[in-house]
């Protein structure tokens, strides 16, 4: 997921149990201890921290150390490429992907579900809208997805 604050965009990548967030050429570890409430108990690069975070829908206000930060949420989408394009390989809404039926380099046709999520209380599933081959999947079971975020990339067959 990409925010941005200011001129500064901040890249937060999934890694396991934790996370690593990039800002230009500096890297952090992030680990989430707790979450309640708008309140996050976190170790930065093993350093306790706390963060309180309220959000209206892509802007996030974080406060952190007394600084509060309005971050707002970029498309996870590369440059040039369609958020529906080969299947809408972008998640609709945020949610928890539940399950992923395909791998990478396999082959697929026109409304072959790809990966399912669930969001809301309702089960989406992402279909291929045309024939194709799976080029990389970004997503896994369990893990938890920001809308636009990018699920999976598709390549001409």
């Amino acid at each position: 997921m990409k925010v941005t604050f200011g001129t500064h965009t901040l890249e937060i990548t999934p890694t396991g149990d934790s996370y690593v967030a990039a800002l230009n050429d500096k890297t952090i570890n992030v680990q989430i201890v707790r979450a309640d409430s708008g309140r996050l108990d976190l170790l930065v690069d093993g350093k306790r921290v706390t963060a309180y975070v309220s959000s209206d829908l892509a802007k996030r206000w974080v406060t952190l150390d007394g600084q509060t930060m309005l971050l707002t949420k970029t498309s996870g989408a590369k440059p040039g490429v369609r958020h529906d394009y080969a299947g809408g390989l972008t998640a609709p809404m945020p949610g928890q992907v539940r399950s992923v039926s395909v791998s990478e380099g396999e082959v697929v046709k026109k409304g072959q579900t790809l990966l399912t999520m669930e969001a809301m209380k309702m089960e989406i599933r992402i279909q291929a809208l045309k024939d194709g081959r799976v080029k990389t999947v970004h997503v896994k079971p369990g893990q938890s997805v920001e809308r636009e975020q990018i699920l999976m990339e598709m390549e001409d067959e």
